[in-house]
């Protein structure tokens, strides 16, 4: 394991492993918190989003909002009558055989996690209403911003469409339709209805995929469409980086903590990451009503902030191909860690003004390579091309140094409590589903509307937010 990462391992980290339940298994969690709605100031929770100012988005803004762009969110599915994802979401299906047919229903274990990637990529925010007899807030009388109003989530890119493709993933699928399928049947899908982004914001713990996936991911880098992948977190037994995000050519995301270092629990490591983002303290809606947001972490919330930058660039540039639009994102990072391309960071820091205004010279492949390729050779067992075809006059392969494979260190002993199953997640939520057990979300703040007092202090089979960091005693490994 990487010196960086260890050093800055966190106490809990143990507390916060779940078993998987299966071959494959939801051990998602979510550290969310249901706020009361603020009609009188810009809502608190735009307040929390750092990582707009932070990492470039709103200098990228200038430039591009995702205007004319197709984003495919393949998840449990999304709750569009979210009032920040009003006029957002333009289409979608499920492929699990047991959701709504628009993909407009959240599914399985973790319902809520399609609609807190959504928000956090394509967010439009939203006016809150004026108590009767009140005049609307200052901020929305004056509001020229980007969306539809200062209050709620911006996502990254605002303008952009979001097609909603919803799957079941973990625990058993009452559709009857397995995961091997269900993922490449939502690539199909995504690809034909127009996405030119795909955001997967789920991964496995084994670093190979099915053979049914091949011909999906394939017929995606054929029709020109950028795949983001979420890396995986350590919180949750993940220390190497895990299908889809090994698949060349799909764009891995790392997490970042909040003074924009790698992140223990919530990022992972591997060979395949291309970038790193924010993952911690970061904030999304939840379906049920305009007042449910969450605060959440994990590398699936980083994956849909790279999404939306992609959307950005594809929306500002779209005469670039798929591979330009991913060199743009990596040559643009901002070097962090290692020099060059390491194992924690990809290629740096994702920067979404540099990528959108840098002078970037074009490309002629994907420096994250090709499934194509990895097939003929792989699958089909031929020689690798002997050479390359030289890049058109203009053009240039960027200089890309070969990382350090990591050492598979895990801190763990005895066996990997996780099998080759696909989770979903990957965030530092403090609910875990394990095979026989959990640990139960707590300080839930609850809508002024539903009445209902603050859970009372943890027993048995429980944990405080704060335990994580002083945890009393390690969960059982099972």
């Amino acid at each position: 394991m990487s010196g960086e990462a260890g050093r800055r391992r966190n106490p809990g980290a143990a507390f916060k492993r779940a078993a998987g339940a299966g071959t494959f298994s939801l051990t998602a969690v979510i550290l969310f918190q249901l706020a009361v709605p603020q009609a009188a100031h810009a809502d608190e929770w735009r307040d929390k989003q750092y990582w707009l100012a932070d990492y470039g988005i709103t200098e990228a803004w200038k430039k591009s909002q995702g205007e004319g762009v197709k984003v495919a969110v393949i998840d449990t599915g999304i709750d569009t009558s979210h009032p920040d994802l009003s006029g957002a979401v333009t289409g979608g299906a499920d492929v699990s055989g047991a959701g709504d047919p628009s993909g407009a229903r959240g599914l399985g274990i973790n319902p809520e996690h399609g609609t807190l990637v959504a928000t956090l990529l394509a967010g439009r925010g939203h006016t809150a209403e004026a108590a009767e007899g009140e005049e609307p807030a200052e901020e929305a009388k004056e509001y020229t911003g980007p969306g539809n109003g200062p209050d709620g989530i911006m996502g990254v890119a605002p303008k952009a469409e979001v097609l909603s493709v919803s799957a079941w993933i973990g625990g058993a699928n009452p559709g009857g339709i397995p995961i091997d399928d269900q993922l490449p049947n939502a690539v199909r899908w995504a690809v034909d209805n127009g996405a030119k982004v795909i955001n997967m914001s789920l991964g496995s713990s084994s670093t190979a995929w099915p053979e049914s996936w091949d011909d999906a991911f394939l017929y995606a880098e054929q029709n020109d469409v950028v795949i983001v992948a979420a890396a995986g977190n350590r919180g949750i037994g993940m220390t190497q980086v895990g299908a889809p995000a090994t698949i060349p050519g799909v764009l891995t995301v790392a997490g970042l903590d909040r003074q924009g270092k790698a992140s223990w629990d919530s990022s992972s490591e591997g060979i395949s990451i291309g970038v790193a983002a924010p993952a911690e303290n970061l904030v999304g809606g939840l379906p049920g009503g305009p007042s449910r947001y969450a605060e959440w972490s994990g590398t699936s919330a980083a994956a849909p902030l790279v999404s939306g930058v992609a959307a950005l660039i594809r929306s500002a540039y779209p005469e670039l191909t798929a591979a330009q639009v991913i060199n743009r994102i990596i040559t643009t990072a901002r070097d962090s860690g290692a020099p060059g391309r390491d194992t924690l960071y990809g290629y740096g820091i994702v920067d979404a003004a540099a990528a959108l205004n840098s002078d970037v010279p074009a490309v002629a492949g994907n420096p994250l390579g090709t499934i194509e390729e990895w097939i003929r050779i792989h699958r089909r067992g031929e020689a690798p091309a002997a050479d390359a075809p030289a890049p058109p006059p203009g053009q240039s392969l960027p200089d890309i140094p070969e990382p350090q494979v990591p050492e598979a260190a895990d801190p763990r002993a005895g066996n990997d409590p996780l099998p080759a199953g696909l989770v979903l997640g990957f965030g530092g939520l403090i609910l875990l589903v394990g095979a026989g057990g959990a640990i139960a979300v707590l300080r839930v703040k609850r809508s002024a509307q539903t009445g209902q007092p603050d859970p009372e202090p943890a027993t048995d089979g429980e944990a405080r937010e704060d335990d994580l960091e002083h945890p009393a005693a390690p969960a059982p490994q099972r």
